[in-house]
C-alpha cells in the first residue's frame, strides 16, 4: 500500500493507493504548529484499519509542515521507504521557466498527472488556496503558468474591509442577478471568478496554440467545474495520483527520510 500526501496552505490530503487504485483519501487542516508526535497520532487515526504502508510519497508548499512530517516519518515510519518531491527527485518534468527553484511542488506533480493522464498540450487550473494555472506542452514540459487569489481569500477580505458585507457560503445562487446582499456576493464571487479562469484559460490556449485540454483540481474544483464554461476535465485526485507516479519513478532508489 502506498500512501501519498499533498501538503497545501489550506489542507492536508491523504491518499492510500492498492497499485494504480486510489481506495481512499482524507482531508485534514494544514496546523504549521502541528508537532511530529501529534502528527504521527493524527496519521495513526486515520490509516487504522488500513494495512501499513510499505512506500510514502509527499509534497509540500508549507516548510514548516514538511519539517514535522520529515521528523514524523523518521520517528515512526522509519522502515517504509518514503520519497519528498524537490531537488534530486525524479519526476521526468522539465521545468521551462526562468528560475525551476521557484515552481512549487505540487504545479510540477499534478504536470506529470496530467501528461500521464490526457497527454498534452493541457492546461491545470488547481483551485486552492491560490487559483494556480499551470501549462503542460504535448512532451510533458512545464511551460509556466499563471497565479492569481483563491476565492477564500477573496471571501475573507471582502468581510474584512467591508464594514456591511459578511462571509457567505460558498454555493450557486438563483441567479446571475441577486436578489438580497448574500446571494448578490454569492454571484459576484462564484461566477466572477469562473469569468476569471474562463478568460485567463482562452488567452493561455490563443498563446499556447492547438487546443489543450484543461483539467480542473483542487479543493474547490467540484464547485467551480460546473460555473466554468472552459474546463473539460474534473479530476480531484490529481495530485495524489501525480506522487504515485512519482513513487514508482523512485522507488527503486527510495531512502528512509
Amino acid at each position: 500500500m502506498l500512501l501519498t500526501v499533498d501538503v497545501g496552505n489550506t489542507n492536508t490530503v491523504l491518499g492510500l493507493f492498492d497499485g494504480e487504485r486510489l481506495f481512499e483519501s482524507y482531508r485534514v487542516k494544514t496546523d504549521t504548529r502541528g508537532t511530529a508526535d501529534e502528527l504521527a497520532l493524527m496519521f495513526r487515526g486515520l490509516l487504522s484499519g488500513h494495512p501499513a504502508p510499505d512506500g510514502v510519497a509527499v509534497c509540500s508548499t508549507v516548510p514548516a509542515v514538511l519539517d514535522q512530517l520529515t521528523a514524523m516519518f523518521d520517528r515512526y515510519f522509519g522502515d517504509v521507504r518514503t520519497i519528498v518531491v524537490g531537488p534530486g527527485v525524479k519526476t521526468g518534468v522539465p521545468i521551462l521557466t526562468d528560475n525551476p527553484r521557484e515552481v512549487g511542488p505540487d504545479r510540477i506533480v499534478n504536470t506529470l498527472a496530467a501528461s500521464a493522464l490526457y497527454g498534452g498540450p493541457c492546461i491545470v487550473v488547481d483551485f486552492g488556496t491560490s487559483t494556480n494555472f499551470d501549462v503542460v506542452s504535448p512532451r510533458g514540459e512545464f511551460l509556466g503558468g499563471a497565479l492569481a487569489p483563491g476565492i477564500e481569500i477573496s471571501v475573507d477580505a471582502l468581510a474584512a474591509r467591508a464594514a456591511r458585507l459578511f462571509k457567505v457560503e460558498l454555493v450557486e445562487p438563483r441567479s446571475v442577478i441577486g436578489k438580497n446582499t448574500n446571494e448578490a456576493l454569492q454571484s459576484g464571487l462564484l461566477y466572477g471568478f469562473a469569468g476569471q479562469v474562463d478568460g485567463l484559460v482562452r488567452r493561455i490556449a490563443r498563446e499556447l496554440g492547438g487546443e489543450p485540454v484543461v483539467l480542473a483540481t483542487g479543493g474547490l474544483s467540484s464547485l467551480m467545474f460546473h460555473v466554468c464554461e472552459t474546463l473539460d476535465h474534473h479530476e480531484p485526485d490529481l495530485t495524489l495520483v501525480g506522487l504515485r507516479l512519482v513513487y514508482e519513478r523512485n522507488c527503486e532508489g527510495a531512502t528512509r527520510l
